[in-house]
């Protein structure tokens, strides 16, 4: 398969991993937000992490300008016209999502698909802002893109096999591996992560173990790479507070009820290591 033209709608940590990607792999994108000054971010942080590869040997120099000149860089939304498949990773909100798809609408060719990389909304409900719900599906990326292999691929009601079958085969041209996923409140690798982390903090909250003997126990007795308190300090615990609510919220089931310590910790600012303090401190 080929795949002239991506669409990447959002520049920040999640949107310019996958246009790096999308780059990497011999496709053009057209990279928009709604400022210069956030497209220019994150093309300076695609710079920053093709360099690394440079300097680890795993691309030449001058692939590195083949790779950024393949980037076009908008603001607003009119030049995706051109774009055979858009990706949008903007913020975690149902009804700015839902808007943004409406306006793509009627900017886009009918078979233009749409797809999200949103970590647990319904792609069912933000299908049903557009008048192509066929060609609208979910593409979870995992964070950092360029590294992590995985993409959830999720079918909404109304997905059409062939923009499944289109969008398996563009997250292998991409490099990643995809999973098939029917639509359902945070998809697969959240709605089990998420709530094992929810349950580490219960566990510190009730006094069972300090935070680093529970993230020793779990990488030790059950070879995880890093422990829940410490992943959920990396991740963010507003997110992670953010997509445990919306679980809880979907499913109306107590057994996925927010930690009132992960609540209070939020409310103090203290949100891991982009504050530099959550179950840990950080310098």
């Amino acid at each position: 398969m080929t795949v002239n033209t991506i669409g990447v709608i959002g520049a920040g940590t999640m949107g310019n991993g996958i246009a790096q990607v999308a780059a990497q792999a011999g496709c053009n994108v057209i990279l928009s937000d709604v400022n210069e000054e956030l497209v220019q971010k994150g093309l300076r942080m695609i710079e920053k992490n093709v360099d690394r590869i440079v300097k680890k040997g795993k691309i030449e120099a001058a692939e590195k300008e083949e790779i950024l000149n393949r980037i076009k860089p908008i603001v607003g939304l009119n030049e995706l016209i051109d774009a055979e498949i858009i990706i949008e990773a903007i913020v975690e909100k149902m009804n700015i999502k839902k808007s943004l798809f409406k306006e793509l609408d009627t900017i886009c060719p009918p078979e233009t698909i749409f797809a999200t990389n949103t970590s647990g909304l319904s792609i069912t409900e933000l299908a049903s802002a557009t008048e192509r719900p066929t060609k609208v599906i979910g593409m979870h990326f995992f964070n950092p893109v360029p590294v992590m292999k995985l993409v959830e691929v999720i079918k909404g009601a109304d997905t059409s096999e062939e923009t499944y079958e289109r969008v398996q085969q563009l997250t292998a041209l991409l490099g990643k591996d995809g999973i098939s996923i029917n639509d359902a409140p945070l998809f697969v690798v959240n709605r089990i992560l998420v709530p094992m982390i929810n349950e580490a903090v219960f566990v510190l909250a009730e006094g069972t173990a300090s935070a680093e003997d529970i993230d020793k126990g779990m990488v030790l007795g059950a070879n995880h790479p890093i422990g829940p308190l410490a992943l959920a300090d990396l991740v963010g615990l507003d997110t992670l507070l953010f997509v445990q609510e919306t679980l809880y919220e979907e499913t109306s089931d107590s057994k996925y009820r927010p930690c009132p310590l992960l609540k209070k910790l939020v409310r103090a600012g203290h949100l891991g290591r982009k504050t530099g303090r959550g179950f840990y401190e950080y310098k």
